[in-house]
């Protein structure tokens, strides 16, 4: 019998393990074109040499406009690996 506690805790555990969707959806392309179908909060890091040394453009889904997603950019800092 694993009680309130339990469930309310084994809850916790499984939202903490699958992340956000927010998160999950973080991905790298060559080119912004090749972004298709860009939900609103999604970020996808594009590789196309526009930014400066050490950085890589982020492009995500800013706002809902009168033609679907409008997409934000910016140059971040590149991750080391």
């Amino acid at each position: 019998m694993i009680g309130k506690f339990g469930c309310c805790f084994i809850l916790v555990i499984d939202l903490m393990l699958s992340g956000s969707p927010a998160h999950a959806m973080i991905d790298q392309v060559p080119r912004e074109q090749d972004i298709v179908d860009l939900r609103l909060g999604q970020r996808v890091q594009v590789d196309d040499g526009t930014c400066p040394q050490g950085q890589i453009k982020e492009v995500s889904g800013a706002r809902m406009g009168p033609n679907g997603i409008e997409r934000a950019r910016k140059c971040i800092p590149r991750k080391k690996k």
